[in-house]
């Protein structure tokens, strides 16, 4: 495989700015950006013709389940889903079995992904009500950030000791990203429901119990806390209009406090729970949709700051557990959430700008991924070809997620993913994930507390 590429009569979508351009790339990195670029002897050469060229996007939330929960999903297939949905990187949240709440575990999970994922890969340190002294002692090059579950969680991380979390805001050593949501309002709205319907309450209730109250007062905890130690916060997926009075307008710099909106949440709405059943059922819940237009309002302003996914595939055997309670929350989303975001576009909600600022600059500057989320030269060539005129038709069969199914079937979208590169190598075509080994560990320069 040709190590040196050349990209012809590509529009650029980079920090703002459309820029017509060809760009060479060499050796895993952006060797130069120029209008007119001969190709090297021996290069691989591939003509734009006027399409889009963003950077990769860099995905702050995803759940690939290994290790403990590999029948879901693994690095080798989540990452392949990834890739052809043009997300080049990831950051794998701790929730896995055994968890990530100790460097042995954490590193065991760099040496898998290194051996089998075809997206760059970086990993949270999952917090304990009882692992502060390793929080402390983190190397904070190890990791993207410190994972507190601040409500209920899978794999018996909820973090609710009161001196642990003021702890863990006053101590960490790097960026704290947490789920909020409040465990006993939604224990005390499980209980109201049960006595409502018995055993079998409906997932139309999902919303109701995992409340806007429930979000709002798990949020408004977090961000008392990062105002009071002076941490550096991202609180993840956010559902509800009301948290969003929590944070700041305008740009991502010099801001303690960010937040973040899922894909989902911006397509789904609780109106469609009758539709959709245990299949949209995730986490903070999907919520009304007035919240949706909310939170695609709170893009635009910035006051979200990251597009992400919370990628969490299960089984559809799994999904189709009649039981409201015991059938699994989260929705399987890398491979459909760059041509799902560009949709956006189409409709006038976001701009191109705005979306590539979400899914590629912001999630890199906050995360302090070093030089990826951009198209910079000296830059790791991570790139993804865009027709904004193309199409995708989200079907079963195209679906590389091992849990072989997501909750886009049946749509059409009005882009197409052409091509994707990892680290200058051609990683997806535009019908088929190619094997290409230039997958790398995300490296990270967090400021010094």
């Amino acid at each position: 495989m040709s190590q040196t590429t050349v990209i012809h009569n590509a529009r650029l979508v980079n920090e703002g700015q459309l820029t017509e351009s060809d760009i060479l790339l060499k050796n895993g990195r952006i060797k130069q950006i120029a209008a007119l670029i001969p190709a090297p002897v021996g290069a691989d050469v591939v003509d734009a013709n006027g399409r889009y060229l963003l950077p990769g996007m860099v995905d702050d939330q995803v759940h690939f389940r290994e290790p403990g929960l590999t029948h879901k999903g693994n690095f080798y297939s989540e990452s392949r889903a990834a890739i052809a949905g043009g997300v080049t990187s990831y950051m794998e949240m701790p929730n896995s079995i055994p968890p990530t709440t100790n460097v042995e575990q954490l590193e065991w999970k760099y040496a898998r992904a290194a051996e089998t994922s075809a997206a760059n890969f970086g990993f949270y340190f999952g917090a304990t009500n009882d692992n502060i002294d390793n929080i402390r002692a983190l190397d904070p090059s190890l990791t993207c950030g410190v994972k507190v579950f601040m409500g209920a969680s899978t794999g018996n991380m909820l973090v609710d000791n009161e001196s642990t979390l003021a702890a863990i805001f006053r101590d960490s050593p790097v960026l704290i990203a947490t789920h909020c949501e409040s465990t006993p309002m939604i224990m005390a709205n499980i209980k109201r429901a049960a006595t409502k319907y018995g055993k079998h309450i409906p997932v139309t209730e999902h919303g109701l119990i995992r409340s806007a109250e429930a979000c709002y007062a798990s949020s408004e905890l977090a961000v008392a806390l990062a105002n009071q130690y002076q941490s550096q916060l991202h609180v993840l997926h956010i559902s509800t209009a009301r948290e969003l009075d929590l944070f700041e307008t305008g740009p991502i710099t010099g801001k303690n406090i960010t937040a973040e909106a899922c894909i989902h949440f911006l397509y789904f709405d609780d109106s469609q729970y009758e539709q959709y059943g245990n299949l949209i059922k995730c986490n903070p819940a999907i919520k009304s949709a007035a919240d949706q237009s909310a939170l695609i309002a709170a893009i635009n302003d910035g006051r979200l700051d990251i597009i992400a996914t919370d990628h969490a595939p299960h089984t559809a055997e799994e999904k189709a557990d009649n039981s409201y309670l015991s059938a699994p929350s989260g929705l399987p989303l890398v491979q459909d959430v760059l041509v799902a975001a560009l949709e956006l576009v189409h409709d006038g909600k976001l701009d191109l700008h705005t979306v590539v600022q979400g899914i590629c600059h912001n999630p890199a500057r906050r995360f302090n991924v070093v030089e990826r989320g951009f198209i910079r030269e000296g830059y790791h060539a991570d790139l993804v070809l865009i027709d904004m005129k193309g199409s995708t038709e989200v079907s079963q069969a195209r679906v590389l997620s091992r849990c072989g199914w997501s909750p886009f079937e049946g749509r059409r979208f009005r882009s197409s993913i052409d091509a994707v590169w990892v680290n200058g190598a051609l990683a997806f075509d535009g019908q088929r994930v190619i094997e290409h080994g230039a997958a790398e560990r995300l490296q990270f320069n967090h400021p010094k507390r």
